[in-house]
């Protein structure tokens, strides 16, 4: 069984984050993307590299998995995946893309999608649904 639990922005596990997963809206638009060796969409994300900011990762996987030329993007919650009795953590970003270009040759996407909703299936469906669950939650106005 997989568990998803979410924090504040700046919660401080004490381990090392792992990921960054950024929910992306183009043209009024979700944006997923198909990784090359799957057949199925997800949110675009990945791992931070050694000597890498979070929110450094984000911009880097956003660029590298979409196109993203020009965009924003912020910082919607620290959250952890476990599964097997290992905890690891990662950052969920919303960000509002504005231009997008040609996906780098670096890719490893092969095709992007521009939805109204979560794809079903999704990639990673005990994960992926949850993060897409709480950055829509971030963006209503509270009541």
């Amino acid at each position: 069984m997989i568990k998803v639990a979410f924090y504040e922005p700046e919660y401080m596990s004490g381990k090392r984050l792992i990921y960054s997963v950024i929910a992306s809206k183009y043209n009024d638009k979700w944006v997923f993307v198909r990784h090359h060796l799957r057949s199925t969409f997800e949110i675009p994300g990945g791992h931070i590299e050694e000597n890498e900011t979070p929110d450094e990762a984000a911009g880097r996987e956003l660029m590298e998995e979409t196109g993203a030329v020009k965009f924003s993007l912020e910082c919607v919650s620290t959250y952890s995946v476990t599964q097997d009795r290992e905890t690891r953590f990662g950052k969920l970003y919303f960000a509002d893309i504005i231009e997008i270009g040609p996906i780098p040759d670096v890719s490893e996407i092969e095709e992007i999608a521009f939805l109204d909703n979560l794809p079903d299936p999704v990639t990673y469906p005990e994960i992926q649904p949850f993060l897409f669950k709480k950055v829509l939650a971030s963006l209503k106005p509270d009541s």
